[in-house]
């Protein structure tokens, strides 16, 4: 048996398959769908303690045989808990958001990135991790002192949280307190923060409230309610500027970036917006129409997430019956001939059909 593959104790109690070497068991379930990994793990604790481990996992990534899988962040409107559920692919083609008990819960002030198969949450002082492949948790450091409003963006294996926090600024009477801009990163290799906020000398003061951010080309792209507060930061340079007037015209949330290209639902519209930075232009993707108007027609709230190479997740609330539920489409998207996008419905579900809940926020991972 190869070293990766040896037996511990909290995996495998006893031969998955007697008539086989365990390794060859494991990678034989490494290339099952993981839609079929919830009744496999019914065979046996054997069989349940390997879905849960992180050895077929790693050996999945060794066979290249990975998936995305969403997680989301739900508010109960009765409690004011934000609680983690995660999108089951099941048997019967019908895809449901399950909470995930064992996930804590997440501040009403905090947020939530991914880095390869690990979700990590930033709440108001605390760094929390978790590792999609078992559920686990891990607490992280503090943070040096309390941010504000904060914006969450992962640019390769450093997470980068920009927000306002106190600094003593110093006058011809003296010095007073008062609030900045502030950033402080992440490293999610050596598990870190760094060890004291970087108070950054720009001219926008207290706020801006930002309503979305996504990353581009290495950058921070920080969208304001108002226009003029939209600004883009590079963290290689430590420099701020203002947002390109055609990107800012939009009023993009709720945005996600796939191959370079950031998407959007526009509501007010009844379209899905994409804008490609090397083009320097906002376009409509096709094909889109019908499925938008009929199913989003009346959304207020919609969030799109990356679900892997040339797709995308789009989560949006529906009322049907008098009842308020959650839909979730996955929508693959195709670049064609003179730089039109084009995109199709692969599949939309209600994930959620009751229940006082609503979407705050979305993450893809890889495992």
């Amino acid at each position: 048996m190869s070293e990766n593959m040896k037996q511990s104790p909290e995996m495998l109690l006893s031969p998955l398959i007697p008539s086989l070497p365990d390794d060859v068991t494991i990678d034989i379930v490494a290339r099952v769908p993981r839609s079929h990994y919830p009744t496999l793990s019914l065979v046996s604790k054997s069989f349940r303690n390997l879905i849960a481990s992180s050895k077929l996992y790693k050996r999945r990534s060794q066979l290249g045989i990975t998936q995305r899988r969403l997680y989301a962040v739900l508010r109960n409107r009765n409690t004011g808990e934000f609680s983690f559920y995660v999108l089951h692919r099941k048997l019967n083609g019908y895809n449901r958001l399950v909470v995930v008990r064992s996930l804590p819960f997440m501040s009403s002030r905090g947020s939530c990135v991914s880095v390869g198969s690990k979700v990590y949450v930033f709440n108001d002082l605390s760094v929390l991790s978790f590792d999609c492949t078992s559920h686990t948790v891990q607490r992280g450091p503090n943070f040096p002192q309390r941010m504000s409003y904060k914006e969450v963006n992962v640019i390769g294996k450093k997470v980068y949280v920009i927000g306002d926090a106190f600094c003593h600024y110093v006058q011809g009477t003296g010095w007073m307190k008062v609030w900045q801009k502030a950033v402080t990163v992440f490293d999610t290799e050596t598990e870190s923060l760094e060890p004291k906020l970087v108070h950054e000398d720009m001219a926008v003061g207290v706020g801006p409230f930002w309503s979305d951010s996504v990353v581009l080309e290495d950058k921070i792209y920080l969208k304001g309610y108002m226009n003029g507060n939209s600004f883009v930061y590079g963290p290689e340079e430590r420099e701020w500027e203002l947002m390109d007037e055609v990107m800012n015209s939009k009023d993009w949330e709720g945005a996600c970036v796939v191959d370079g290209v950031l998407y959007y639902h526009d509501r007010s519209g009844k379209v899905l917006r994409a804008y490609d930075p090397k083009q320097g232009c906002w376009s409509v993707v096709n094909g889109l129409e019908e499925f938008l108007a009929v199913e989003t027609g009346r959304s207020r709230l919609s969030i799109t997430v990356n679900y892997g190479a040339e797709k995308l997740a789009l989560f949006f609330p529906k009322k049907q019956y008098g009842e308020k539920m959650i839909c979730c489409a996955e929508i693959g998207l195709e670049r064609r001939q003179g730089g039109e996008i084009w995109g199709k419905v692969q599949w939309c579900h209600i994930v959620i059909g009751d229940g006082p809940f609503d979407m705050v926020e979305c993450v893809s991972v890889t495992v």
